[in-house]
Order: structure tokens, then C-alpha cells, then sequence
């Protein structure tokens, strides 16, 4: 019998956000979100200071330099 072996990798490639939640796309093509009411400053700012990110540390977390806010997949996974 074979097996499926499945490399987690836990680090963002991607990031999205809706009216309701937060979502990131982690590099072994898992999804994980939580709701933007986590996030206040987030929440607050507007669809193109939510759509100006950048990676950090690799994909270990997110950074929107408008809003000065720094989240890491760590605490989304913390959460879920």
C-alpha cells in the first residue's frame, strides 16, 4: 500500500482579505483565515491600504506599512 506523504510548510505565499475575514495562502496550499474583527486596524483601513502588503520573514508573517500592522501565520493558526 502506498502512502501520500504530505510536507506541511506553514509560511504565507499569498494573502487576501474580504469584507469579512482575513486569508492566507500558505505554501503547502492550505488556507487559513479569521475574521477581520481580530484585526482592528486592519478592519478599519481602506480596500487599497488593505491590498498594500508585503511578506515578512520569509512568508512567517505579513506586514501592510500604511496601517503599520504585522501579523504572522502563527497567530492565525494560533487561533483557528
Amino acid at each position: 500500500m502506498s502512502t501520500l506523504a504530505i510536507r506541511l510548510d506553514p509560511h504565507a505565499v499569498d494573502v487576501t482579505i474580504d469584507a469579512a475575514a482575513l486569508h492566507f495562502i500558505l505554501a503547502d496550499g492550505r488556507e487559513i483565515s479569521a475574521p477581520l474583527e481580530w484585526f482592528p486596524r486592519l478592519r478599519d483601513a481602506t480596500p487599497e491600504q488593505r491590498q498594500h502588503w508585503r511578506l515578512i520573514g520569509r512568508g512567517v508573517g505579513v506586514h501592510w506599512p500604511e496601517i503599520d500592522e504585522d501579523i504572522a501565520v502563527a497567530t492565525l493558526m494560533r487561533n483557528n
